[in-house]
């Protein structure tokens, strides 16, 4: 049996200012925007030249809904962007305002530092030393 994870969802509170935020500062691109019934869309995003899981934007309905936008790990890191170099990308988000949350450290695991997406939801940047 081979199983991979494909996508996360991000509840949201707008397409359009998250497609932007991960475009513009993180330069992701865009997968697939898709309009569907009732105003919603199928939109999937993921880091340029990756074979990995992308991110689903699901806009926020319900009041529980809107309460999470922003804090959907419990003020954890929620996810994780590895990277093959991480002082460009690190001094590339600074460059284009990604808010970083911490000063960038060495773990045991690789080189790390925790930014913030647009709505607060808390992501690590990681280059790791583990082969």
């Amino acid at each position: 049996m081979q199983q991979s994870i494909a996508s996360v969802s991000l509840l949201v509170n707008d397409y359009d200012e998250c497609i932007a935020f991960y475009t513009q500062q993180l330069s992701f691109e865009i997968l697939a925007d898709i309009t569907l019934e009732q105003g919603k869309r199928w939109v999937s995003l993921a880091p340029k030249n990756t074979s990995g899981a992308n991110i689903v934007l699901l806009l926020a309905q319900s009041p529980e809904q809107k309460q999470q936008v922003g804090n959907q790990a419990g003020g954890a890191v929620l996810l994780i962007l590895q990277t093959d170099d991480f002082w460009r990308d690190y001094h590339a988000m600074q460059t284009k305002g990604v808010i970083f949350l911490e000063s960038p450290r060495v773990e045991p695991y690789g080189t790390v530092v925790i930014f913030a997406d647009l709505y607060g939801n808390k992501w690590d940047l990681i280059e790791t030393s583990i082969a």
